[in-house]
């Protein structure tokens, strides 16, 4: 009979979930790339708005095609194949996105976007399955739901890590012309990793048992917690990609000062986003998940806002601040919830939820493209995420 992964010691999974840690800071880099060079290859490969938004629609879709594959992966052979493969498709699209003609970019983006999509709900799911089981000091009257938010929130830490050292990275190299270079030592770090990571003991795959026990689709579909999930799911990934991508870009149009610190814009909204996942494993002990749900939507709404109608720079600045540290601990709490909620059948369920979170940031960036290119304003196009902000708003009001 197969071991359950929980039953295994604590020193086996807190390397395991070491492992995830880490990997989770090249994903960072790669899921936020096109953010701080979004000017870079707009200039390199004389692209307007819309072809500059389908840099992320190609990204997401691809990550759309990886999260799908992983669904299939995680039931059938558990979480080894999907990581490992993540890791080396990332590898492989990092090291040749600034090798040639815009024709090869798009190659690269799909190629590391397919590996995102295989790594952040392989690795989400499986921080959120064993990483209550892991704490090596839990607190006697937390639940099981807060154990696995402050896990997911700690994993989506490193994330956040990633994405920063990627908008100070960027900026640095393209100023000293290594950014080749950069993204060479991303590939590497990842074959590596792929490497090292190779025999450690990840969670078995789905038994015959567990799926006979999982509710049918049919059943829960009729639940309304399903479709708000979804919604979740959809707009959160797509809101918050669209203002990290966007943002370098918005200000370089706010004059010389603007275009002076047009590629460290992303570092401010990812230092903010980061920042609050590190404090919100201890912070979610204490606050209720669903008072900081619904008070993160709506101080991310205000943030974007103040960011799109501040007469100054500085404003601007503060805007995404505020934006990143709301949006910091949405996102892992409502994974968390997804795992606390279906058990195992997360990583089948899992399969829709992350599609639906590839499919988010594929739209809703493109579209503020097309929205800013149509009418001469990528302020009318940033619109979008603060729409979709407020509605994530409006849905947690209900409790569900």
């Amino acid at each position: 009979m197969a071991i359950s992964h929980s039953e295994l010691p604590h020193s086996a999974n807190r390397k395991l979930i070491l492992a995830g840690q880490i990997a989770f800071f090249p994903t960072g880099i790669l899921t936020t790339l096109l953010g701080p060079m979004l000017s870079i290859l707009i200039a390199r490969w004389s692209m307007n708005d819309t072809q500059a938004g389908n840099l992320f629609l190609v990204q997401f879709l691809a990550s759309l095609v990886g999260v799908q594959l992983s669904g299939v992966l995680l039931s059938r052979w558990g979480f080894r194949p999907a990581f490992l493969l993540g890791l080396l498709m990332m590898a492989a699209g990092v090291s040749t996105l600034y090798l040639g003609p815009l024709w090869l970019g798009l190659v690269s983006v799909a190629t590391y976007g397919f590996g995102i999509g295989l790594i952040v709900p392989t690795d989400n799911l499986l921080i959120a399955e064993i990483g209550a089981h892991s704490s090596a000091t839990p607190s006697a009257d937390s639940t099981a739901t807060v154990s696995k938010a402050g896990a997911v929130s700690l994993l989506n830490f490193f994330w956040g890590v990633g994405a920063v050292f990627c908008s100070l990275m960027v900026a640095w190299t393209a100023a000293h012309k290594l950014l080749p270079f950069f993204l060479g030592a991303n590939a590497v770090f990842l074959v590596g990793l792929a490497v090292s990571m190779r025999n450690l003991p990840f969670p078995p795959a789905e038994t015959a048992a567990d799926r006979s026990s999982s509710s049918s689709w049919r059943e829960l579909v009729k639940s309304p917690a399903i479709w708000l999930f979804a919604t979740v799911f959809l707009l959160y990934p797509g809101a918050e990609t669209s203002v990290g991508g966007w943002i370098g870009s918005y200000v370089s149009r706010l004059g010389p000062r603007g275009q002076a610190i047009a590629s460290m814009m992303p570092a401010f909204f990812w230092s903010a986003l980061t920042l609050g996942r590190a404090l919100g494993t201890a912070f979610l002990r204490h606050v209720s998940e669903r008072e900081v749900l619904r008070t993160g939507y709506a101080t991310a709404a205000a943030g974007i806002a103040l960011m799109l109608w501040s007469p100054s720079l500085a404003g601007v600045i503060v805007g995404a601040l505020i934006t990143g540290f709301s949006y910091a601990t949405l996102y892992p709490i409502t994974v968390a919830r997804l795992s606390e909620r279906f058990g195992v059948a997360a990583r089948s369920i899992g399969a829709v939820m992350f599609s639906l979170a590839s499919i988010g940031p594929a739209l809703l960036p493109w579209l503020v493209g097309v929205v800013s290119h149509s009418t001469g304003s990528l302020r009318a196009g940033l619109l979008l995420p603060l729409s979709a902000t407020v509605i994530l708003f409006l849905i947690h009001l209900v409790d569900w």
